[in-house]
């Protein structure tokens, strides 16, 4: 009874009673508790919600013109076959030219072709395999921040030449047992390698070269690294430059 409040503290620590029930009866008393060795000193509120950036839903994102025309081709495609009627044809060409994001675009179509054949994909955060076989993505598709890649003794290719990059730096984990990775980039994107691997040969095109160290983040154009975990296989980069027209030809096409 004639303990003193301090006492009760050292006594409830002594006790068993722990750091949390000492830290509180110290806290009521008015002194600061002690510091935890070693955890991170507590962010405020404020201070965190200023550190996240907000980006929307990939269906959310705004759709484009291109991003209309390529549904409506489908649509006609599917008019002129028969799986749409021509009133059903009218109102979705009508609903696409209404559309404002991509998620309004992709639900015209999803009745039409398979997943993998439709004109805007909105599924980049599933995993790309190539197990045994092959696995692609390309044409027009939401790219997210970090995607796994997997090729075990099978082909992957990555085409981000008409994709959407969500972020200026953009991950793929790349797992590689035997097979191969093509990547594909637009031109203007930089791409980085790391990581490590086993008799594993890496072809890097020229133009998709490395950024410089010491960019500071949000200059300079969008940055594809690739961190790599393998045992044989191939890695290949590409970035193909867009053709010119000169002198009455096309320069920059496949050689014949």
């Amino acid at each position: 009874m004639g303990r003193g409040p301090h006492r009760l503290v050292a006594d409830g620590a002594a006790s068993g009673m722990g750091l949390g029930v000492g830290s509180t009866l110290v806290h009521r008393l008015g002194a600061r508790p002690p510091a935890a060795v070693g955890w991170p000193r507590q962010r405020r509120p404020l201070e965190y919600r200023q550190s996240v950036t907000f980006r929307p839903a990939p269906r959310d994102l705004r759709a484009s013109d291109s991003d209309r025309e390529r549904v409506i081709a489908l649509l006609g495609s599917a008019a002129a076959d028969g799986r749409l009627t021509p009133d059903e044809h009218a109102d979705r060409v009508e609903r696409a030219y209404r559309a404002r994001t991509l998620g309004d675009l992709a639900g015209l179509t999803a009745d039409l072709v398979a997943p993998a054949d439709q004109p805007i994909r909105l599924d980049g955060r599933r995993p790309v395999a190539g197990i045994f076989g092959r696995d692609q993505r390309s044409g027009r598709w939401v790219v997210p921040e970090s995607l796994p890649v997997l090729a075990i003794f099978g082909e992957v290719e990555l085409d981000l030449r008409e994709a959407l990059l969500q972020g200026e730096r953009t991950v793929v984990y790349a797992t590689l047992v035997g097979g191969t990775i093509h990547l594909i980039v637009p031109e203007g994107v930089l791409v980085d390698t790391t990581g490590t691997g086993v008799l594993t040969r890496k072809r890097i095109d020229r133009t998709a070269r490395p950024p410089l160290p010491g960019g500071k983040s949000g200059q300079g154009p969008p940055v594809v690294e690739v961190r790599m975990v393998g045992l044989g296989g191939t890695i290949r980069v590409t970035a193909p430059r867009r053709p010119r027209r000169l002198g009455g030809r096309w320069r920059g096409m496949a050689d014949r």
